[in-house]
């Protein structure tokens, strides 16, 4: 019996860590914060990839900190986190 709740052990064990690799796949853009001169420039880039109007990115925009993006390749959130950067925002990757 013992070595049978071992293997169901190390069967839970594996599938954790393809759980973790799945994981690893996805990620979420966050905007933390931005230089409130800036706001106009943040707002504009967050509609250039959300494809939202001018007044639901502008509500984004001000309810920082908030996710931007949902879901998205490694390659596209650094691309989100340097426009934001770009626009003098500080956004991450979560």
């Amino acid at each position: 019996m013992d070595v049978g709740t071992q293997g169901g052990g190390a069967g839970a064990g594996a599938a954790k860590v393809e759980e973790k690799k799945a994981e690893k796949t996805a990620f979420d853009v966050k905007l933390e914060k931005f230089d409130a001169a800036a706001k106009i420039k943040v707002i504009k880039e967050v509609r250039a990839f959300t494809n939202l109007g001018l007044k639901e990115a502008k509500e984004l925009v001000e309810k920082a900190p908030v996710v931007l993006k949902q879901g998205v390749t490694k390659e596209e959130a650094n691309d989100v986190m340097e426009k934001i950067k770009a626009a003098v925002g500080v956004a991450v990757m979560e």
